[in-house]
């Protein structure tokens, strides 16, 4: 019995997998993983249109055009099994690495990076189909070959680099991050140790500690070495392997700080941490995201009456920053119930997972629910001023047909398991 089969045990009885409906389209549709998302578009095709009601443009209805798109295509892959499509990981790995050479030799380039490509008019973004395309053949990786030693770690990474270094040189410094987030939940969903995800991170927390408190490295990278030491086979060589990479990352970060990335880049960075060192120019759409938020109160302006997001003062507001205009018109209230919608749908994909039929199937739903739990926790700390601004969209909310697309086709893969759930358990 691997991992995934004894987690799915253990917790079977906390699961409700719910009752299968008539036969035909919509039989065994998990209700509470569609309704979700479809509630939340539904509110931010309002939210979006009142961004746009001074723009000389008003395209915000297309954002429920994609949407209907989307559902047909979640309402096919939900009947096809995943394990099916997972066969076809390499052809649709292969596409997608040429997709994003593509960008780099005819892409379209929009707000500092080049990761579009024109397709019969319309701007196609690669990197978010990537993502998909990366938790499909991860899933069959780790099924096949959990994570159980040091060198099993290999495989996982390498079939997860190629993608994050074509898509961070775009440069995409947000898309490249979920990548890696995807990558740590499923090895530790695979059996994985927790104190290796721990190890994994490190490298990221000691590269921030050189920056910001170089004196917590003192107790830091001994503390990293500890655990090396008591988790990691061949303890010695473990260790001076953990120290180096520790050794390495805290050297070598202030030097590429300094010398590697541009002054603008060094300010969207850090910028979070105080936006008033530069209110009319890096710092201009974090402070007005906050003052719009706050301005809602506790049960906000109302839909289509945000007096901040009507005068435009937000840039980028329907995408990036359309959390901004939740604050403002729905208050603390209305983003409260969209934060715990996030969190329901990330439970029930929990559940999905933890009654899949195959390791597969589970690790694929957990590598969805990885990647969105992550653009969600990044985009929201994003616009309230506690991360720096990173460009990734909040799932479902945000206007961008490439997302949403991808959206619903991580969302048919997970009803597709959900469907299959449901179908083995009626029969026992």
């Amino acid at each position: 019995m691997t991992v995934l089969g004894l987690w799915g045990r253990r917790r079977g009885g906390m699961f409700a997998a719910g009752k299968a409906g008539r036969r035909g389209w919509f039989a065994g549709v998990d209700k509470l993983l569609w309704w979700i998302p479809l509630a939340m578009i539904f509110i931010a095709g309002i939210l979006i249109a009142s961004t746009q009601r001074q723009a000389g443009y008003a395209d915000w209805y297309q954002h429920w055009i994609t949407a209907a798109v989307g559902v047909v295509i979640a309402l096919l892959l939900a009947r096809v099994p995943v394990e099916r499509i997972t066969r076809w990981q390499w052809p649709i790995y292969g596409v997608m690495v040429a997709s994003l050479i593509a960008v780099r030799i005819i892409g379209v380039s929009a707000l500092g990076a080049q990761s579009w490509i024109s397709i019969g008019g319309f701007n196609v973004q690669p990197s978010e189909f990537a993502k998909v395309a990366a938790i499909l053949l991860l899933a069959r990786v780790l099924s096949r070959y959990p994570v159980e030693r040091p060198v099993d770690l290999i495989r996982p990474v390498a079939v997860i680099g190629l993608p994050w270094l074509l898509v961070l040189i775009q440069p995409d410094l947000g898309s490249s991050l979920v990548f890696g987030a995807v990558l740590l939940v499923m090895m530790y969903w695979s059996g994985m140790p927790g104190a290796w995800v721990v190890l994994f991170m490190s490298p990221v927390i000691t590269a921030i500690l050189s920056g910001a408190f170089p004196l917590a490295l003192a107790v830091w990278i001994p503390l990293m070495g500890w655990l090396a030491w008591k988790h990691l086979p061949w303890k010695r060589i473990g260790l001076a392997a953990v120290l180096a990479v520790q050794g390495l990352f805290a050297a070598g970060t202030p030097w590429l700080w300094n010398n590697f990335l541009q002054p603008h880049q060094r300010a969207r960075l850090t910028l979070f941490l105080d936006p008033n060192q530069d209110p009319m120019g890096g710092g201009y759409h974090l402070l007005q995201s906050m003052v719009g938020i706050g301005s809602g109160g506790v049960f906000g302006t109302g839909l289509m009456q945000g007096h901040l997001t009507l005068l435009r003062f937000i840039p980028e507001q329907h995408t990036d920053f359309i959390f901004s205009a939740v604050g403002e018109e729905t208050g603390f209230i209305g983003s409260l119930l969209f934060v715990l919608g996030f969190v329901v749908w990330i439970w029930r994909l929990l559940q999905i997972a933890g009654k899949a039929r195959t390791d597969v199937e589970s690790l694929v739903v957990v590598g969805i629910g990885a990647m969105v739990m992550f653009q969600v926790v990044v985009n929201i700390n994003m616009t309230i001023g506690l991360g720096p601004i990173t460009g990734i969209p909040l799932p479902w909310l945000s206007y961008g047909r490439s997302a949403m697309v991808v959206n619903f086709i991580a969302l048919g893969l997970c009803a597709s398991v959900s469907r299959r759930g449901i179908s083995s358990q009626g029969r026992r």
